[in-house]
């Protein structure tokens, strides 16, 4: 019995692990240490978009969708304090962790300007990756708004869910806009 005791110490001296260091976390603990890791994932995928929107409504043909991007645009910097302010009532720091999703999303509007002459196809082939975008959004807050539900954040939940909302209606307002402009892609001369 000694031997074995003497074993196991001397396999955690090597391996330089404390078993209570390596404890898993309850499943609450888990559960809140993907919360903020979704939020800080997030977080950075607002703050990119501040910086992708105003390309997109540079890009942008119609002037309606131009104002569309322009006005998501503010937006998302209000997201961006709600967000700020999830982190405030958990009492962290806001932190950033890199979203490749939403880096491979964006990209696509980025193709879009790239590989498409300005006009209504260009629009159509923005307002398609700008829903995939929000698609991403929508996910991304409300699952951040069940898990801060079921953690106990009330407050959390519902700062995430009034932005849930707004991703949904840009949507929308996209969706709208597509209708139109994809018929003018079609058909430049009703113009």
């Amino acid at each position: 019995m000694k031997t074995i005791t003497a074993s196991r110490k001397a396999v955690k001296k090597m391996s330089g692990k404390d078993s209570r260091k390596t404890m898993k976390p309850s499943s609450k603990e888990g559960l809140e240490l993907i919360f903020e890791d979704l939020l800080k994932d997030i977080y950075w995928a607002e703050k990119y978009l501040t910086k992708v929107l105003p390309k997109f409504a540079k890009a942008s043909h119609n002037e309606e969708l131009r104002e569309a991007f322009e006005n998501h645009l503010g937006q998302t910097q209000l997201q961006i304090t709600r967000i700020e302010a999830c982190f405030d009532l958990m009492e962290k720091k806001a932190a950033a962790k890199k979203c490749d999703a939403m880096e491979e999303l964006a990209k696509e509007g980025t193709e879009a300007i790239e590989n498409h002459a300005k006009g209504h196809a260009r629009d159509a082939a923005l307002i398609a990756a700008a829903q995939k975008v929000e698609h991403y959004e929508i996910s991304s807050y409300g699952t951040l708004r069940t898990m801060a539900n079921v953690l106990g954040k009330v407050q959390c939940a519902a700062l995430l869910e009034e932005t849930k909302d707004e991703e949904a209606e840009t949507d929308e307002k996209l969706t709208t806009l597509s209708d139109k402009i994809n018929q003018l892609a079609i058909a430049p001369d009703l113009v």
